[in-house]
């Protein structure tokens, strides 16, 4: 076998990491959703370490008007957060969730992975299926494993468009009640377990959650 010279070694060697950077900025400019290291690595050439070029341009955009941030196991380029006003339009969407909703995605976000019967012990009340119909349609939880216990029991956890929508690289960065009310996302309403049994009247409705659009 004849031996691999200087040019076929050179076909497998990694580019520069300052080439690597611009590849990873390019995909993450492109790309709509926060993308995985993994995802990075496939998409790049042989031999290159996305995870370290990530490390690089994070560091290259800090204090720009855009930074790289880690969303849940996954990367983004986002605007600032001190510049965020900038991207406001005067059309505000109020997205309209009922209370009994805001309080199950609550328990979702703080107890995942939460079965039903846990998110109903914790609130004090039946959870309607409508409830977590709505928070499936909205991306914000989805479904996890199942417990091993009697009747294999789905559990619900939060996903990473929850993650991104609040700015958060994982659940351990929510906030807690004091920071959420002083933020608009929660009111003083009385805490959950301390609820009438129906859930379901339109004087429940509450402008929690707030999309900009």
């Amino acid at each position: 076998m004849a031996e691999t010279g200087p040019i076929e070694d050179s076909l497998f060697e990694a580019p520069p990491m300052a080439e690597q950077e611009r590849m990873v900025e390019a995909i993450l400019f492109a790309s709509a959703e926060p993308v995985t290291v993994s995802d990075l690595n496939a998409r790049m050439p042989h031999g290159a370490d996305a995870a370290e070029a990530l490390e690089h341009l994070k560091k290259r955009y800090e204090g720009r008007g855009v930074s790289v941030v880690k969303v849940g196991d996954a990367w983004a380029i986002r605007t600032a957060p001190d510049l965020g006003f900038l991207m406001q339009k005067e059309t505000v969407e109020t997205r309209k969730l009922s209370r009994a909703a805001i309080e199950t995605l609550a328990i979702v976000a703080y107890h995942q992975p939460a079965t039903r019967a846990e998110i109903e012990e914790i609130r004090g009340v039946s959870v309607s299926r409508g409830t977590i119909d709505q928070l499936l349609e909205l991306e914000w939880i989805r479904f996890g494993r199942r417990r091993m216990t009697p009747g294999r029991p789905v559990t619900y956890v939060v996903t990473q468009e929850f993650l991104d929508h609040f700015g958060l690289e994982n659940a351990r960065d929510l906030p807690g009640l004091k920071e959420l009310r002083a933020a608009g996302l929660l009111d003083n309403r009385p805490p959950p377990g301390t609820l009438a049994p129906d859930e379901t009247g339109d004087d429940e409705q509450a402008e929690m959650f707030e999309d900009e659009s």
